[in-house]
C-alpha cells in the first residue's frame, strides 16, 4: 500500500487491525462454480465465461483455505465474496475503459487486480502490496491460478517508483490526493487513475483537485450501485495531463519486481 499521511479523508473503513475470523466452511471448486453462476445471474452479471467463473471459484477456494491460517479478508461467505469482492471489482470495467499496463495499488489479497486479470487475461497487470505476508499469498495465488502477465511488487508505492504504467486502480483507503502524489512518476502522461470509493468521497475530490490541479484533471465521477443491492459506489477517475518533474533517484534504489 502506498505511503500515507496522517490525514485520511476516506469514508471507507480500513482493512487494518481486524480480528482474524475463519470461514465456517469452504465449498469445493465445482460447487463454488455452480453457486457463483446463480449469484451472478441474480445480480445481473451474466457475461462472464465459464472459464472465467471457474478461475473465480478457484480463487475463492484458495483465499478461504489461506484465511484459515492468516487474516486476508473480512468477507467469509461465498455470497459476500461474489458480490462485495468479485462483482465490486469487475463492474469497474462496465463503467469505463481501463488502460493497461494497470497497476493495482494496495491490492491486499488481490482486489481488484486478480479478478480483473481473470477478466482481461491478455493484459498486463501489476499488483503492488507492502505487507510481506500478503505478497507471499499473491505469489502463491498467481501460481495456483496459472496467471501469466501478472507482476507482483512487494513494496510501498511513492514518487520514487518509476515503473511505467498507463493506468492505476485502487480500492485501498488512502485518500485520493495522497495516491495521486505517489503515482505521479510512474503514471505516464495521458494515463488514468481509477479510484473505487464509497458515496461520500466529495471532500477527497475537492482536496485532491486543489492540490494537484497542475498535473491531473478530474475525468469522470460515476455514481452507481452494485446490481440488486443497496451498496452504493463512486468511481472517480483522474487523468494525468502534463509530465511531472522526476525525483532524485539516487535517494532511493530501483524496486525489485517479481
Amino acid at each position: 500500500m502506498a505511503h500515507k499521511n496522517k490525514t485520511n479523508l476516506s469514508p471507507m473503513k480500513s482493512r487494518q487491525g481486524k480480528s482474524h475470523k475463519k470461514p465456517v466452511g469452504i465449498y469445493s471448486e465445482n460447487e463454488a462454480n455452480d453457486r457463483l453462476a446463480d449469484i451472478f445471474r441474480n445480480h445481473g452479471f451474466t457475461d462472464l465465461t465459464h472459464a472465467q467463473r471457474t478461475k473465480l471459484a478457484q480463487f475463492y477456494v484458495f483465499l478461504m483455505s489461506n484465511q484459515e491460517k492468516e487474516n486476508f479478508t473480512r468477507l467469509l461467505t461465498l455470497k459476500d465474496i461474489a458480490i462485495k469482492h468479485y462483482i465490486d471489482c469487475l463492474i469497474v470495467a462496465k463503467q469505463t475503459q481501463l488502460q493497461f499496463p494497470l497497476l493495482d495499488l494496495g491490492t491486499g489479497p488481490g482486489f481488484p487486480g486478480i479478478p480483473l486479470k481473470i477478466l482481461f487475461p491478455n493484459e498486463r497487470i501489476i499488483l503492488a502490496e507492502g505487507v510481506q505476508r500478503r505478497v507471499e499469498f499473491l505469489k502463491s495465488a498467481r501460481e495456483n491460478l496459472g496467471l501469466t502477465g501478472l507482476d507482483i511488487i512487494g513494496r510501498n508505492i511513492n514518487p520514487y517508483f518509476a515503473y511505467p504504467v498507463r493506468g492505476v486502480i485502487t480500492r485501498a483507503v488512502e485518500d485520493i490526493g495522497n495516491t495521486l502524489a505517489n503515482v505521479l512518476t510512474c503514471l505516464q502522461t495521458g494515463g488514468c487513475v481509477y479510484f473505487m470509493k464509497g458515496p461520500n468521497v466529495d471532500p477527497e475530490i475537492k482536496s485532491a483537485s486543489d492540490k494537484l490541479a497542475p498535473y491531473y484533471k478530474l475525468e469522470k465521477d460515476i455514481a452507481y450501485d452494485l446490481p440488486n443491492t443497496t451498496h452504493h459506489r463512486r468511481l472517480v477517475i483522474y487523468r494525468k495531463i502534463v509530465q511531472s518533474p522526476l525525483p532524485d533517484f539516487d535517494e532511493e534504489p530501483w524496486p525489485e519486481d517479481n
